[in-house]
């Protein structure tokens, strides 16, 4: 059999021991070494040892010899053949074991060596090649195993990146899905915004066209003003000649038939002085028919100034009025005992109208009930009108005026007409609610007591009353109109609204005067309806505000009458101090008369001027702060500027 060769390299030194054999050892010294190596080891080691020796060799330990050391050879014998094969042996190493690859002779081979060398060397060095090869085993295996965790472990690592590259991909791609929506919702917006723009400026090219249209026809208009006034003025001046060449001939005329009368014979004196008598007696009856006739018709002047729209529409108030109440219904008023009777419970629910919103409501249907009874329509609507305007004087304070307003809104709500005829009693007692204003002249007036019971003084004791008077009952007069114009009441329609007081302000300021009556008209005006026409026209109504500053309040100083002083002022302090932008005390009905701590609700003030002023030119057609595009300029010739 061939010779096995077996190479066993350990390292140098294992817990402290030289594994590396000497050359000059002896047999003894040999498995002595081995012995100390094993209880070493068994001393040691962690791990249980497989087999563990019941006995130690008796061998004497010696010295080593020399330090220099030759590899240990073992020799081993085969039966079958004379030669030795001398297995050259390195040093010990525990990972690297050398197997011949001759398979005949690996187990007879392997068994003899082993009963060789265990029968030379003990079971020391077979234990230390067991323990060797399964620590060789165990390192492999748990090599293996880690190997395999770590292959495991990296897979699952390998995974979780994928699954992580795939989310931050789709997470990519949502966000640049997202951007991309993005852009194109700000560029929609961009567009539109610029769109919008776009058309703004069209509209603002366009008003501007349209103002300077409005303009070049409103120049034309007063050039075409002046010239008629201008051809009316000579069409005057020509009449006056011919009146005054006309009274000449008629004098002229006259002596000659005087001069006729006294050439005539002494025998016609007597039929001449019966003719002046009978001429005489019916001039006399002619003058009387003529003051009979003035005395029972209302006087008309040849100068009435104010806008055309107000003036037609208070002549169709007054064709109202005749027609729905009449002197009849007027004379029955006031003779018919059951009418007084009706007209004094009237008078006694208006007289207790305060500024509540319970007495209002309650005072409303009570009038409403009065007016739906069993006498006419039209005398319950005339005696209806008569007491509001004439208790309106007595009112003690605003608050009580506003009150009234709210309760004209109710009930005329429900019985149209009586609005209309309200009106018209309230143009007729105060020409200024129209507006219009008549002046003075002697062609016009028989005398100024006319003038003066023609613009609405009354008579006291047979004589006028005082300016101071006069000057009262118009303020109380305008206040009520004022407060009826910007009454607003929820479930009711106010049908002489908020746009109705635009139209009286700008008619006011482009045709009326400027003197102490207008002053005071426009005074009351402005004290009770200034917060309410701010509220909807907004910044419209300032520059209106800036026009009175400006040019009318101007007028009234040039006229230098210490009696408009306080009229000027007290415009003044409105107008500087904006007033207009305060709540008026009483203004806002008050839940009962102890509930001093109302809080206004917010809502009412949120109000759009745009929205409102579209509104109220559909409904009152056209009307709106575009039909004032003029200011006002008392020094003009032609001040008239606002338009349908």
């Amino acid at each position: 059999m061939r010779g096995v060769k077996l190479e066993l390299r350990c390292p140098q030194r294992v817990h402290g021991i030289i594994a590396d054999p000497q050359v000059d050892w002896s047999f003894d010294e040999l498995l002595s070494e081995l012995n100390a190596v094993d209880h070493k080891l068994q001393a040691s080691s962690l791990v249980p040892l497989p087999f563990s020796k019941t006995h130690s060799s008796d061998l004497s330990v010696v010295v080593h010899a020399e330090k220099n050391r030759k590899p240990f050879v073992m020799h081993v014998s085969d039966d079958d053949d004379d030669d030795d094969d001398v297995v050259n042996s390195g040093h010990f190493a525990c990972d690297e074991i050398y197997l011949s690859d001759d398979v005949d002779s690996d187990s007879d081979s392997s068994a003899e060596a082993q009963c060789s060398l265990m029968d030379k060397g003990g079971v020391i060095e077979g234990a230390l090649i067991e323990l060797s090869h399964e620590h060789q085993l165990s390192v492999a295996e748990e090599i293996r195993s880690r190997i395999s965790a770590f292959g495991s472990d990296f897979t699952n690592e390998k995974e979780k990146l994928t699954n992580a590259i795939s989310r931050a991909e789709k997470s990519k791609e949502a966000r640049r899905e997202l951007d991309r929506k993005r852009d194109l919702q700000y560029q929609r917006i961009i567009a539109e915004a610029l769109d919008n723009h776009l058309t703004d400026v069209q509209r603002h090219h366009e008003y501007k066209s349209q103002i300077e249209e409005k303009k070049i026809r409103d120049d034309a208009a007063i050039e075409e003003s002046k010239r008629k006034q201008k051809a009316l003025q000579e069409e005057k001046v020509r009449q006056e000649k011919m009146k005054s060449e006309e009274a000449k001939r008629q004098a002229e005329k006259k002596r000659e038939e005087e001069m006729k009368a006294k050439a005539k014979a002494l025998e016609d004196e007597k039929r001449a002085a019966k003719e002046a008598a009978m001429l005489s007696m019916a001039e006399s009856q002619r003058k009387a028919a003529e003051a009979l006739t003035a005395s029972n018709e209302p006087n008309k002047p040849s100068s009435v100034k104010g806008a055309e729209s107000g003036l037609k529409m208070e002549e169709k108030r007054v064709q109202m009025y005749k027609q729905v109440i009449g002197k009849d219904v007027v004379s029955e008023m006031d003779s018919n005992k059951e009418y007084r009777s009706h007209g004094m419970q009237m008078a006694r629910r208006i007289k207790t109208i305060t500024g509540t919103k319970e007495n209002v409501r309650t005072k409303a249907d009570e009038l409403v009930k009065l007016m739906n009874s069993t006498f006419p329509q039209s005398v319950n609507i005339g005696i209806f009108a008569d007491k509001i305007v004439s208790q309106s004087t007595n009112a003690s304070s605003n608050s009580v005026l506003y009150g009234y307003g709210h309760v004209i809104v109710m009930v005329t709500s429900k019985i149209p007409h009586a609005m209309e005829i309200l009106l018209a009693k309230l143009n007729k007692v105060c020409i200024f609610t129209v507006p219009k204003y008549l002046s003075y002249s002697e062609g016009a007036f028989e005398s100024r007591e006319a003038y003066y019971k023609a613009i609405g003084y009354e008579e006291e004791d047979g004589k006028l009353e005082s300016t101071d008077t006069y000057v009262g009952r118009l303020t109380q007069h305008m206040k009520l109109y004022a407060a009826l114009i910007q009454t607003e009441v929820d479930g009711f329609r106010n049908l002489h609204g908020i746009e109705e007081g635009w139209k009286w302000l700008a008619r006011f300021l482009n045709a009326l005067p400027a003197n102490i009556y207008t002053g005071v008209a426009l005074q009351a005006f402005i004290e009770l309806a200034g917060f309410g026409m701010y509220k909807r026209y907004k910044n419209q109504f300032k520059k209106l505000l800036n026009i009175i500053s400006q040019d009318f309040l101007k007028a009234l100083k040039e006229r230098e009458d210490p009696k408009v002083t306080k009229v000027v002022i007290s415009l003044e302090n409105y107008i500087q101090s904006n007033e207009f932008l305060k709540e008026p005390e009483g203004w806002r009905l008050q839940d009962s008369l102890l509930s001093h701590g109302f809080v206004p609700n917010e809502s009412d003030d949120q109000q759009q001027y745009y929205n409102n002023n579209n509104n109220n030119n559909n409904s009152s057609g056209g009307y709106g702060y575009k039909g004032y595009q003029q200011q006002y300029n008392y020094n003009s010739p032609n001040r008239y500027v606002y338009q349908r």
